[in-house]
């Protein structure tokens, strides 16, 4: 006889006093049991179309109590039309690749790619992150698991091949569900860090007995056994591929101990020093006499941990996700966080002179999102991904919080929809899900958020674990007549030679008026889930913008100047960034690029 149990696979009888008591402090404290009054969004609100069955997207996150953590996928172009093409994890049931076969504007459509891979290589997935690692010029992808960690190699058309053995990378046995990478100074290939969750092997486990966390270095070669390619710096030559570079070797990996069951992960220039730190994310449900964590990757060093003394604050939350935005544009990197219960909110207090000390303003802005605002909207909610973007194109980010019960948990939400926090001009969020469409009766876990159809519009993507993915396409802004166009949007695509091809790391300042709108690339963060490709910007009624980029060795661009609702692409060191237009009818090679500076318009 099956012995009840509470999610992450407790026995009952053991997690129910704990339950319990999160809850009546739920709602015994009057900051989170009453929601705070906001009134009704006043800009656009986002209509997003549920059509994952009309898409081709079939696909569940499956399986027992490892399974009720993670449930992630990766959106990214590997068949180099620039369209997101999506990963999807499957827990028990196999992970699958689709190819994105929507047309430019138009409905979305997916296609399921085949792999030449074995099965067992495919099960057992709890995320992935998309990552040129061998910078060959192609993504390739990075599985999380359960029982070992893969990388694939990406080949043409969306096929993979694993890269273990040739990458000299150990892929273990823990139980993994973060990810993080960041390319160091001088490095011909990314660090790579990975968040472990329970030891299950440990005596005692599942309690106390969080596994510890790792960071894979490349190790440099030694005399006599060849080198790598060292970083080079200029102007790509356009639809060029990759010089030929060594691969890399992950034979040498750290442990980050104690680990403290990380759900999350991501590297992040907290004080924009130029050397990114390693923020995780943790389940207080597990760890005994631990925290968050912030740990310094100083190039060269051994990590060491933030502590007290450095201004680092206990916190201890049931963390889940991690999303990083510059909510308050004013440069420094914003976070949020979920957890059972509230979600934080956090901005740095600019007080405490470079010392990592936040202060959450969650409550104040109208974004704790801790209990589901439909139906079930008397028990606290469950988060976990989280993601800042744009959906409507107005300047302001708005956050995307993926929501669901743990599997079966009585004193939280059955009912828990997910998330969309308008962000407005005053600082404050307002929830659309339900004006939104978002609503549904499902158990998110991680999620892809990603322009599909490259109509300038931001689509959404979330795994559900138990039932069918959902499929978002952004139809635009709700009017009394249907629908309406949303602002004005650029997409932006980085680009360097040699090393970091894809300028991990690299920061854009894109200016609109007295504006300057923020954006970093990483990988990493979200709940198991990581995309790549264009970084989406809204702009609102402006019909020009100034882009500059800091790129990650912190050396700035130009000015480079651009119109409005394109698709842009900017290589290191070139006078001018290209426009390149996605065709509805699909080319083989992508749509045909023209030179920003063509247009004497645009100089104007």
């Amino acid at each position: 006889m099956d012995v009840p149990q509470t999610p992450f696979g407790l026995p009952a009888k053991l997690a129910r006093p704990l339950l319990h008591i999160l809850a009546a402090l739920f709602l015994a404290t009057p900051a989170l049991a009453e929601d705070t009054a906001s009134k009704p969004f006043a800009g656009d609100i986002p209509i997003l179309h549920e059509e994952a069955e009309s898409a081709g997207i079939d696909h569940s996150y499956t399986g027992p109590w490892e399974f009720f953590v993670g449930g992630g996928g990766a959106a990214f172009d590997c068949n180099d039309d620039r369209f997101p093409d999506v990963f999807l994890a499957g827990g028990k049931s196999e992970a699958t690749v689709y190819a994105n076969r929507s047309r430019a504007g138009g409905r979305l459509a997916f296609e399921i790619v085949p792999q030449d891979l074995d099965p067992k290589d495919l099960q057992n997935v709890t995320g992935a992150y998309p990552l040129d690692i061998d910078q060959d010029g192609r993504q390739d992808l990075v599985l999380l698991r359960v029982g070992g960690n893969i990388l694939l190699k990406g080949l043409a058309e969306c096929r993979f091949e694993k890269a273990n053995f040739a990458w000299k990378f150990d892929g273990g046995r823990a139980w993994t569900t973060a990810f993080s990478a960041i390319f160091e100074p001088g490095g011909t290939h990314p660090t790579l860090a990975f968040g472990n969750y329970v030891d299950r092997a440990a005596p005692g486990s599942p309690w106390g007995t969080c596994a510890d966390n790792v960071l894979l270095r490349p190790r440099k070669p030694q005399a006599g056994e060849g080198s790598a390619a060292e970083p080079v710096r200029g102007k790509p030559v356009a639809g060029a591929k990759a010089a030929p570079m060594a691969g890399p070797d992950y034979s040498e990996p750290f442990a980050l101990s104690p680990g403290h069951c990380a759900l999350s992960m991501l590297f992040t220039d907290w004080n924009r020093s130029g050397e990114p730190s390693l923020r995780i994310t943790n389940d207080r449900q597990y760890y005994r006499g631990g925290a968050e964590q912030l740990w310094r990757i100083e190039p060269g060093r051994a990590p060491r941990p933030y502590r007290k003394a450095d201004g680092w604050q206990h916190l201890s939350i049931w963390g889940m996700g991690i999303a990083e935005g510059d909510v308050d544009n004013d440069g420094y990197p914003d976070y949020a966080l979920t957890s059972m219960g509230d979600t934080k909110l956090q901005f740095l207090d600019r007080e405490f002179e470079d010392a990592p000390t936040y202060r959450d303003e969650a409550y104040e802005r109208g974004a704790t999102a801790h209990r589901p605002y439909v139906r079930d909207a008397g028990k606290p909610s469950t988060g976990w991904h989280a993601g800042f973007a744009d959906f409507n194109n107005d300047t302001a980010l708005d956050l995307f919080i993926a929501k669901g019960n743990v599997e079966a948990m009585p004193d939280f939400a059955a009912d828990d929809p997910d998330n969309l926090l308008m962000g407005g001009f005053d600082g404050r969020f307002t929830e659309v899900g339900q004006e939104a469409g978002i609503a549904l009766p499902t158990k998110g876990r991680g999620a892809l958020i990603a322009d599909f159809n490259l109509d300038g519009a931001t689509d959404l993507l979330v795994v559900n674990r138990g039932e069918k993915a959902s499929l978002f396409r952004n139809l635009g802004g709700r009017s009394g007549f249907g629908t309406r166009p949303l602002g004005n949007f650029v997409a932006v695509k980085l680009a360097q030679t040699g090393a970091n091809r894809d300028a991990v790391g690299a920061k854009l300042a894109v200016k609109i008026g007295a504006k300057t709108l923020n954006r970093t690339i990483r990988v990493g963060g979200g709940h198991a889930s990581g995309t790549s490709g264009f970084v989406h910007v809204g702009l609102g009624t402006a019909e020009r913008a100034e882009i500059r980029v800091q790129w990650p060795d912190g050396e700035w661009s130009h000015p480079y100047r651009v119109f409005a609702d394109n698709f842009v692409l900017i290589d290191r060191g070139a006078d001018a960034a290209r426009y390149w237009y996605p065709d509805a009818d699909r080319p083989e090679p992508p749509a045909p690029e023209t030179t920003a500076a063509n247009s004497p318009s645009a100089q104007d």
